[in-house]
C-alpha cells in the first residue's frame, strides 16, 4: 500500500517542478532589452562633474545688422516709370532695379551737347591761334588763353558726363537707371511705377545681406549685475522649437531705452542659413558660474516627470536599465546638479528615454 501512495506523489512533484522551470524561463524571455532599431534612436551620455551655473532668461528681438544695411536715396527728382524688383528679392550689385524720368536728365544732356559744340569751336580757334603765333601774328598770351578756354570747356564736359554716369543715364530711353549699390535682399521698398520722387522723399529701398543679424536683448535693472560683454548666450525662437543658436554679447548700451525702460545688449550672430528673420522674437539664456563649485551633472533634457516625481534612466547594458528617482541639488535650463544619488561616470539616456520608461513600466 505504501508503494502505491509514493509513486503518484513523486509524479506530482515532477510535474510541479517542471512547470516552475517553464515559468522562470518565460519571465526571462520577457525581460525588456533595447533592440538595434531602438538603440539608434536614443542617446546615452555619462554623468560628469561640471561647474555649477545659474540660468538667466531674457527676451529680445531679431533685427538687421546695422553695419550691413544700405538705404538708397535718389539724388535727382522725377517720376518712377518702371520697377523690376519686389520686397524680399535677392539682387546683385549693379542690377537695374528701377527707372526714373527726370527733367534734370534733359538739362544735363542738353548741357553736354552744348559743351561738345563749344569744344569743337574752341579747338578750331586754338588751331588758328597756333598758326598765327607761328607766323608771328599772335602773341603767346593769345595762345595760352585759347588753350585755357578749351581746357575749361573739356573739364565742364567731363563733369557733366561724370554726373550722367553716376546717375546711370540711359540715352536711348532718356531715363536715369537706378542700380543696386550692393548685393543682398530687398528688406524695404517704398516705390512703385508712378511714384513722385522729391528731395524730401524717404529711402527708395533698403538692402541687407542678412548673412549676419543682430539680436537686441532687453536687460532690466535687476539683471545688470549679471550681464557683461563677451558672455556666451543661447538664442531660441518660437519658429524653431528645440533648436539653439549660439552667440555672445558684443555690446551693451550705456543708456536706458526711454520707451521700454531697459538697457539694450546686442548679439551679432552668423545667419548664413538665413533661418533668423528680422522681426522675430527671441529668448536668450545666459549660464553664469556660481562660485566655482563643481557637482556631478546630467543634461536637464534627460529628466522624466511622471506621477509628480522626477526620474532618469541609468543605462548599464541593453538589458539592464534602471529607473532612478532623482532630487537634484540645483538645476538650470541645461543641467541638473547632484551632490548625491548620481555618480560620476554613470551612463544616462538623454534622448527618447520616455519610450523606454513606458516600456519598462508596462
Amino acid at each position: 500500500m505504501k508503494k502505491l501512495i509514493v509513486i503518484p506523489m513523486l509524479g506530482l512533484m515532477l510535474v510541479y517542478g517542471c512547470g516552475k522551470k517553464e515559468e522562470v524561463k518565460k519571465v526571462q524571455d520577457e525581460k525588456f532589452c533595447i533592440d538595434k532599431d531602438l538603440k539608434e534612436k536614443i542617446t546615452i551620455e555619462p554623468a560628469q562633474k561640471r561647474a555649477v551655473s545659474e540660468s538667466i532668461n531674457l527676451t529680445g528681438n531679431i533685427t538687421y545688422n546695422g553695419d550691413h544695411v544700405v538705404q538708397f536715396n535718389s539724388l535727382v527728382e522725377g517720376i518712377i516709370t518702371k520697377t523690376s524688383f519686389s520686397l524680399g528679392d535677392y539682387v546683385k550689385k549693379g542690377q537695374v532695379l528701377a527707372e526714373i524720368k527726370s527733367t534734370e536728365l534733359n538739362s544735363m544732356q542738353s548741357e553736354s551737347r552744348s559743351l561738345q559744340s563749344q569744344i569743337t569751336v574752341a579747338q578750331r580757334q586754338l588751331q588758328a591761334t597756333k598758326s598765327m603765333f607761328e607766323d608771328g601774328i599772335s602773341s603767346q598770351k593769345d595762345l595760352l588763353q585759347a588753350q585755357s578756354e578749351l581746357d575749361v570747356l573739356k573739364s565742364s564736359l567731363e563733369n557733366v558726363r561724370a554726373n550722367l554716369a553716376m546717375f546711370s543715364a540711359s540715352n536711348d530711353r532718356s531715363v536715369f537707371l537706378i542700380k543696386a549699390p550692393t548685393e543682398g535682399y530687398i528688406v524695404d521698398k517704398n516705390i512703385s511705377t508712378g511714384t513722385q520722387i522729391t528731395s524730401e522723399s524717404n529711402a527708395l529701398f533698403t538692402i541687407s545681406d542678412l548673412k549676419e543679424i543682430w539680436v537686441l536683448v532687453n536687460v532690466y535693472t535687476s539683471n545688470l549685475k549679471n550681464i557683461s560683454e563677451n558672455m556666451a548666450v543661447d538664442v531660441t525662437t518660437p519658429a524653431y522649437p528645440g533648436e539653439i543658436f549660439k552667440g555672445k554679447i558684443n555690446m551693451m548700451s550705456k543708456i536706458f531705452d526711454a520707451e521700454e525702460h531697459v538697457l539694450k545688449a546686442r548679439i551679432v550672430m552668423d545667419n548664413r542659413n538665413l533661418k533668423l528673420k528680422p522681426g522675430m522674437t527671441a529668448d536668450i539664456t545666459i549660464d553664469k558660474s556660481i562660485g566655482g563649485e563643481e557637482l556631478v551633472s546630467v543634461p536637464a533634457k534627460a529628466a522624466i516627470f511622471d506621477n509628480n516625481r522626477d526620474y532618469i534612466l541609468i543605462y548599464k547594458d541593453d538589458c539592464t536599465i534602471e529607473t532612478r528617482e532623482i532630487n537634484p541639488k540645483l538645476k538650470n535650463n541645461s543641467w541638473l546638479y547632484f551632490d548625491k544619488g548620481v555618480n560620476e561616470g554613470e551612463k544616462v539616456i538623454t534622448k527618447n528615454q520616455l519610450l523606454i520608461h513606458e516600456r519598462l513600466k508596462n
